[in-house]
Parts: C-alpha cells; structure tokens; sequence
C-alpha cells in the first residue's frame, strides 16, 4: 500500500520547492544518501529548540531558531527527493523512518518553543497534539485510500515552517509584541499565546473538517448494509 499511494501536494509554495528540490538533488555529492539528509533534519529540530531555549538569555538566539527551521527543511525536504532523483527509493523503510522522524522532530521543536519564554507549553502542546492528529489522518488516508495528502487549505510543512520564521523576525523587531501582555479568564498571555491559539482554532478546524469529509467519502466507498434476517 506505502508504494501505491499517490502523493497530493497542492500547497502554495509546491511548484517553486519542487524545482528548488530537484536542482539541490542534482547537485549533492556521492557520499550524500537520504539517510544522512534525514539526520540533518533532525540536527535542524534541535537548532531550533536550542533558539528558543536560549532566547530567553538574548533575543538575538532567536535567529538561531530561523536557521534551524531553514536546515529542517532541507533535511526533511530532500531525502525523499534525492531518493527519487537517483532512483534508489525504498518505500517501506522511508516511509517508516520519515514518519518517526517527523515525530520525534517535531516534539523537540514544540517543547523547545514551550519551555521557553516565547510560547506558553500548555499552548505548545496542544497545537503539537492537533498537528499530529492531522498527520495521522493523512497516514490512515495513504492506508484505506492509498492518497497521501500533504497539505491541508494549500498550507504543508514548508509553508508552517515560513509562517515560524515570519513570526520570529515579527518578534525580534517588534518591541510592543515582546513586551506585549494580556490576561483571558485569569491566564497570563503573551503575543505568541495569543498567536497560538488562533493557531488551534484554525488547526482544529481543519482537523473536523477534514474528519468530516473524509468519513462522508468512507461511507459511499463502505456503505451500511442491512443485517440479513
């Protein structure tokens, strides 16, 4: 089924990444595999816990968080791509160690966010959860449907990890949103929480309604058939 699933990447950003992938694919060295670009991803995830971590000494470190997002993505990006430029893919194992990599990456870069001062962990987490919640459902599309669905109202990884370097420059230039404060039902709130929830609103959002057409799709390929007397 994982070599049978059709990959759907309609996102904003997908033909000008598309091309970028090929020419840096192009141009790797030999000693250059999937699985070292895989690692470098990983070394992005940490950079940009580290960032945040230490922004709490020096804003300037936030930068560092930026950085980490632009090696993420080149890491995460272009293992898949350097593999089907060479023409050495190996589906069930990529797919397997792609997908425990995005994990386990992605919650370095959420508690990295959350235990900093930036973004309250609470609020962390919970857009962490819903984010997997919406990767598990295109893992269980690529299963029943071989669909595999990358982006969700024309927004993937790439372009998340573009809206996070946006709001850190936002960040370090805009004194007023550091210094920003407010308090909703006794919560203290900084710019970023509020930012965050808007984030689970939306995310959520896309969550139900993706569940909700995905089980209206489910039910004309799986209809209920009446117990037989």
């Amino acid at each position: 089924m994982v070599q049978q699933s059709k990959r759907i990447q309609t996102s904003v950003l997908n033909g000008v990444e598309h091309k970028a992938l090929i020419w840096l694919a192009d141009r790797q060295p030999a000693w250059m595999t999937s699985d070292i670009l895989s690692g470098i991803g990983v070394i992005g995830a940490f950079l940009i816990a580290a960032g945040y971590l230490l922004s709490d000494l020096s804003i300037h470190w936030i930068w560092l968080s930026s950085f980490g997002f632009v090696v993420h993505w080149y890491g995460d990006s272009l293992d898949g791509t350097l593999a089907r430029v060479r023409n050495c893919q190996r589906p069930i194992y990529g797919y397997y160690l792609d997908h425990t990599l995005d994990a386990v990456t992605e919650g370095i870069m959420f508690l990295g966010i959350g235990c900093s001062a930036i973004l309250r962990l609470d609020i962390a987490l919970a857009i962490f959860v819903i984010y997997l919640m919406l990767t598990l459902n295109v893992s269980i599309n690529a299963h029943l449907k071989s669909e595999f669905k990358l982006t969700y109202a024309k927004l993937g990884p790439t372009e998340f990890r573009v809206i996070m370097i946006l709001l850190n420059t936002a960040y370090y230039f805009i004194t007023p949103l550091r210094e920003f404060q407010t308090s909703i039902y006794g919560f203290n709130l900084k710019a970023l929480d509020v930012a965050g929830l808007i984030i689970i609103l939306i995310l959520g959002s896309m969550y139900v309604v993706t569940v909700w057409n995905d089980l209206k799709g489910y039910d004309q390929m799986d209809p209920a058939h009446k117990p037989e007397k």
